[in-house]
């Protein structure tokens, strides 16, 4: 089986963030999927089936376990195929566990509709300390205005605001307290972001020790999240380009784009990027 080691959300190689892509020949059972993810240790491995109508399956395992949703594997796994000539540019469905998602291949940038943006929760005030502590931060790192709330675009996220960029790059995680505190609030983790200016939306953060992601440097999916966060801030409008630099503590710094619109009383968010092939495999089966 052929398998790939791709930096998305970055236009050069050892940049963005990397997903492994499996592209099997026939079907794979859960338990090997779940061994080679781990194999690969990447943050995400995604497996790919090209289907007769042409749409793409994809599952998504962390080196712990299977995610519904995962946006920079995504990313990844189109432009892969694209870069194979195994699809064209245009509009191609996604099947994912999250839902049937559209994903649109322009030359070297895939843009992905993420599923429909929710807001599930905001964290009363009560609630506020033991977040920013499991971060060694306090709750006066908090910029006025803004609330800690739960939204998802398919996975949920804990959105955590701080005032600035230097309070974003201090913060240091208490992986066991921030898994903790995942699983009492049943998230993937804590998308962690402040404003950015002119060139950038916001610069972001993420962590996800409960799937045995420290700290991740592309995440389409938080960002998506962030895009409808900052929507209901009045801070993103509609039809507008959106650009979230993360994972500047990794050294891997990440560019991230976002699109949201609005129809009616439905909301959409697209999370696009580009990805490179940096590696090359055959998995022994």
């Amino acid at each position: 089986m052929k398998a790939y080691v791709m930096d998305a959300f970055s236009a050069q190689i050892f940049g963005g963030n990397q997903a492994g892509v499996a592209l099997p020949e026939t079907t794979l059972s859960d338990a090997l999927m779940q061994q080679i993810a781990a194999e690969f240790k990447h943050s995400e491995t995604a497996f790919v089936q090209k289907e007769s109508d042409g749409s793409v399956t994809l599952r998504y395992f962390t080196p712990a376990g299977e995610v519904e949703l995962c946006g920079h594997a995504t990313i990844a796994s189109f432009a892969l195929l694209r870069s194979l000539n195994l699809l064209q540019d245009g509009l191609h469905t996604a099947h994912t566990k999250a839902g049937d998602l559209t994903i649109d291949v322009a030359g070297d940038t895939v843009w992905m509709d993420m599923a429909p943006p929710v807001l599930l929760r905001e964290l009363p005030e009560a609630e506020w300390p033991a977040l920013y502590e499991a971060y060694g931060l306090t709750v006066a790192d908090r910029p006025e205005g803004f609330v800690p709330k739960i939204v998802s675009t398919g996975l949920a996220d804990i959105m955590m605001p701080v005032r600035d960029h230097d309070t974003l790059m201090r913060a240091v995680q208490n992986a066991p307290a921030v898994t903790e505190l995942s699983k009492h609030y049943d998230v993937t983790g804590v998308h962690m972001f402040c404003l950015g200016g002119e060139d950038c939306t916001a610069y972001c953060s993420n962590y996800a020790p409960l799937y045995d992601i420290p700290e991740e440097c592309a995440t389409g999916t938080s960002n998506g999240a962030l895009t409808y966060y900052l929507y209901l801030q009045g801070l993103v409008k509609a039809g507008e380009e959106n650009v979230f630099v993360q994972g500047e503590h990794m050294n891997r710094p990440s560019e991230i784009r976002s699109r949201l619109k609005v129809e009616g009383d439905a909301v959409t968010v697209q999370v696009g990027g580009r990805a490179v092939m940096s590696m090359e495999c055959d998995v022994k089966l």
